[in-house]
């Protein structure tokens, strides 16, 4: 059975970004201006910014055949801001925009590398926030919808999220636009 996806609110987002600590907001504006997965934020590097083109690319799997499949995301202008100020601050030795320092029990030691899964902070954030609780992976269905209700062409929004099928992005879609609307006024007219 096909459940109805949660897909949070503009003021809940809003809400738990302003609970994160700035680390964790920068983190989670990415996910939001870009709409991309969480894994494509975590292996996100700095040779994937194109600040003269105003562009970030992001990798997936997800595609048939399992190879790493680039799409090209436009930066809007506090996207730039960001990146740019991550940029200026960033540690030289380190690729990863987004990375942390954590005990390897395979090495024995202290690394550094990129994240591999923050679930835990979306229930700890939406806690802190009194929210519902949403995962990372809601965010790309908010900025779906976000556009969508602002009539952006499916077609744009199919390429920004890095779908192949058009099915797969109008199920991330989640509002009922005005087209829709105009046609039940039109079969409510019918039997008035």
């Amino acid at each position: 059975e096909k459940k109805v996806k949660y897909v949070p609110p503009k003021k809940d987002v809003l809400e738990v970004i302003s609970n994160a600590d700035p680390e964790t907001q920068d983190y989670l504006w990415v996910i939001v201006l870009t709409m991309g997965r969480m894994s494509e934020i975590n292996n996100l590097t700095w040779d994937d910014i194109n600040f003269k083109n105003k562009t970030v690319t992001l990798y997936t799997r997800k595609k048939k055949g399992g190879n790493k499949t680039p799409r090209h995301i436009p930066m809007n202008e506090k996207l730039l801001g960001i990146l740019e100020r991550r940029y200026v601050g960033r540690n030289h030795d380190i690729n990863c925009i987004f990375w942390h320092r954590y005990w390897s029990t395979k090495k024995n030691e202290w690394v550094c590398g990129p994240y591999i899964d923050r679930k835990k902070i979306m229930k700890t954030l939406c806690n802190k926030a009194n929210v519902p609780y949403f995962r990372f992976h809601a965010l790309r269905h908010f900025g779906a919808s976000s556009l969508d209700q602002r009539n952006t062409p499916i077609a744009s929004i199919q390429k920004l999220l890095g779908h192949e099928s058009r099915i797969t992005t109008e199920i991330y879609l989640h509002s009922i636009n005005e087209t829709e609307k105009i046609a039940m006024d039109v079969l409510n007219n019918e039997f008035n």
